[in-house]
């Protein structure tokens, strides 16, 4: 008889029943996304930029990744920071529904089965000891892991250490400041990244400062590439 399996699946009913789920998009009951409000989520389709991922009418370098040294390999998105998914990420982020990590893994599972990157490892941008308290848990480590459940890759979570305190990225005002607010902020030192291709996982890329200063540190410890995937990158608006 198999037990455990309906055990599982009548302690998830019985969670269901004591924190239904609802749509944080309309607030329909039984969803934390419902199809509606997903199919509604911003796509970002190519063409797009080789080095941000952002939509690139010419398929090449966008004006502001043209001349900029970087060390990450490149760094793609799914949908936009907007609408449904900008408020689902809020609610990850700062409402503590970890619950979610799991649907949004799997939107992000979705795009690399269509859009496959080099990884071996996946590995969550890490938060400094002083915000982790504050937060209490990293919702780029819960993304990471729930991805780990559907891809078969492993997370690396110790292998990139946040040794600088910076502000939100959110409170910087241009490129040069979000740059210059991580520059050194990450360290590596482990072994085992020597000729390994690093998938670096975030929650959301503005200017892909943070997932390039992760980068830095990544290969300083001998990967031999490292790609940046977030669930959206945040687009200008004309």
């Amino acid at each position: 008889m198999m037990v455990l399996p309906q055990i599982t699946k009548f302690s998830q009913v019985a969670l269901d029943l004591l924190f239904p789920k609802w749509c944080v998009g309309c607030g329909k009951e039984g969803y934390f996304i419902c199809p509606s409000c997903r199919q509604s989520l911003l796509r970002i389709v190519p063409p797009v930029c080789p080095q941000c991922g952002k939509p690139q009418p010419s398929g090449m370098l966008c004006p502001d990744c043209v001349g900029q040294p970087v060390a990450i390999d490149g760094i793609r998105s799914p949908f936009q920071f907007d609408g449904v998914m900008r408020q689902a990420i809020h609610q990850l982020k700062y409402r503590n529904l970890r619950a979610l990590a799991k649907p949004l893994a799997k939107l992000l599972s979705d795009y690399l089965a269509i859009n496959p990157i080099p990884a071996e490892w996946l590995v969550p941008v890490p938060l400094h000891q002083k915000r982790l308290r504050e937060r209490g848990y990293n919702q780029s480590q819960l993304l990471a892991r729930e991805l780990s459940q559907l891809t078969g890759l492993p997370v690396m979570d110790n292998c990139l250490i946040r040794q600088r305190y910076s502000f939100p990225q959110t409170q910087t005002q241009s490129v040069t400041e979000r740059r210059s607010n991580v520059a050194g902020a990450f360290i590596s030192s482990d072994s085992q990244l020597k000729d390994r291709a690093v998938l670096v996982i975030d929650d959301v890329s503005t200017t892909g400062a943070t997932l390039n200063a992760c980068a830095i540190a990544l290969k300083a410890a001998g990967a031999i590439s490292v790609w940046g995937l977030s669930l959206a990158t945040e687009i200008k608006q004309n």
